[in-house]
């Protein structure tokens, strides 16, 4: 009888044994997305912006990672990881990495930063963001901020957008050509703005769907008819965007486009901003503008990026036009002033003298209608969107800013950018890594069989 009990124990007990490991199994099983941010700066939370926007993508995305030697391994994966909880919360997204040493026919395809590319596309749409710039320095020594979801959620959000806005690049004057700001270009194109370029003595009007047109470093002056031609267009819903190049002969040639500026208040100086603190790494010439409080400057000061400018011009606003206000958003500091005698300037005698404009000098203005509708930028400079300028610090954000700005924007994104320490990696010793090695392959498994095989034994002799 008592051996019959015992063997029904047995059975009853294997029996649960059983049904426990198949229920915990299910239970394994319908949790294995559960996860718990334990990190101290909850890295690996999503924000509810980036949440709804990924629950109302219905679209493949392909999301591909493009890196080299050059790529710090600590930025790569932070990047990956965000990715990948990208993944987890939307099956239309695809991610697909690749070194582009090892495989430099994909680099070829896109506009490639060795330390580090990730693109954004669906369908024919696509967006390119670099790792440089979802890193930015934090306050203190050794600290950083994140703000890769931020940008990647844009990109998301702008993959969304059902139609584009067509912008317009003024040619024919010298200006600078698009093939030399690829990068700016690139970046409007993943904003949704299709870009082309425009040379109006051979098409003879600025097409009916220009949202905007941009006048980027002109040499030359426009023409009569051209200056017709854009002041009717801005009559309009038309908008402007000019920033200024540099050139000798300014004063004297740029009469059209100095009453372009002027009926919006804005004044054309023709003078060079100097700089006279000098330091290792910017010459006089190399102007580190202040920012004015605006939605285009904003975040840029919250990050403490800043936009450089080479060989400016100084700009003013003497004689306001009630229907076109503008706000200065870029200036100078006190120390810097404007040099009036551009031959001096260009044999490399500048000195500071009584005709010199004094500090500080406005460098940069937007302009508004009396409805507060955003009409024109006004830049005193333009070397800063060339491709080999424009991703210092925050120079392509403030490009794209400010097109945002003056396209009325609406689905802006803004996530706040996670806090991070110094960027670095634990290093460990050869001597250390074999401790470690034994301590948790070894010794650890020996020594659980070693106090179960005791605990059976023992229970076996009572």
């Amino acid at each position: 009888m008592n051996k019959w009990i015992r063997g029904t124990n047995a059975v009853v007990l294997s029996l649960a044994v059983i049904g426990i490991f198949i229920v915990l199994t299910i239970f394994l099983n319908s949790t294995k997305n559960l996860q718990v941010d334990l990190t101290q700066n909850n890295k690996f939370t999503l924000s509810e912006k980036t949440t709804q926007t990924l629950q109302a993508l219905d679209k493949d995305v392909r999301i591909i990672s493009l890196t080299s030697d050059q790529t710090d391994p600590y930025i790569k994966r932070q990047v990956d990881e965000l990715v990948q909880e990208y993944k987890k919360h939307n099956g239309n997204i695809v991610f697909d990495s690749y070194d582009i040493v090892q495989q430099p026919a994909m680099a070829k395809q896109y506009e490639v930063d060795p330390s580090g590319t990730l693109v954004v596309e669906s369908g024919e749409q696509k967006k390119t963001l670099y790792y440089v710039e979802m890193f930015i320095p934090g306050q203190e020594q050794g600290q950083y901020q994140f703000s890769g979801e931020e940008k990647l959620t844009q990109a998301l959000v702008n993959l969304n957008a059902k139609e584009k806005s067509k912008v317009y690049f003024l040619s024919g004057h010298n200006e600078i050509p698009l093939n030399q700001m690829n990068i700016w270009r690139s970046g409007l194109e993943g904003e949704n703005y299709e870009v082309k370029d425009l040379n109006l003595l051979r098409e003879g009007n600025i097409p009916d769907d220009a949202e905007i047109l941009f006048i980027i470093g002109p040499q030359n002056d426009i023409s009569d008819k051209e200056n017709e031609l854009i002041k009717q267009y801005l009559a309009g819903q038309g908008k402007l965007y000019v920033a200024l190049g540099f050139h000798k002969d300014m004063a004297t040639q740029w009469k059209n486009i100095d009453g372009l500026l002027a009926q919006y208040g804005i004044q054309d100086q023709h003078a060079v901003a100097i700089e006279p603190k000098q330091s290792q790494l910017f010459d006089p010439l190399t102007i580190i503008p202040e920012y004015g409080p605006h939605a285009i400057t904003e975040k840029l000061q919250n990050y403490n990026l800043l936009t450089m400018m080479n060989l400016a011009v100084a700009l003013g606003s003497d004689q306001p036009v009630p229907d076109y206000p503008a706000t200065l958003i870029l200036r100078s500091t006190e120390n810097a002033y404007g040099e009036t005698d551009i031959d001096a300037l260009t044999k490399n005698r500048t000195t500071r003298d009584d005709k010199d404009i004094k500090g500080p000098l406005s460098l940069g203005y937007v302009v508004e209608t009396k409805e507060k509708k955003p009409k024109a930028v006004v830049l005193g400079g333009s070397s800063f969107l060339v491709d080999n300028v424009i991703q210092q610090q925050g120079n392509r954000d403030f490009a794209l800013n400010s097109v945002g700005w003056l396209q009325e924007q609406k689905d802006q994104v803004t996530i706040r950018p996670r806090e991070g320490d110094a960027i670095q990696q634990a290093m460990i010793t050869g001597s250390q890594a074999n401790t470690i090695f034994y301590g948790t392959v070894l010794l650890f498994p020996l020594l659980f069989l070693l106090v179960g095989g005791t605990i059976w034994w023992r229970r076996r002799q009572g």
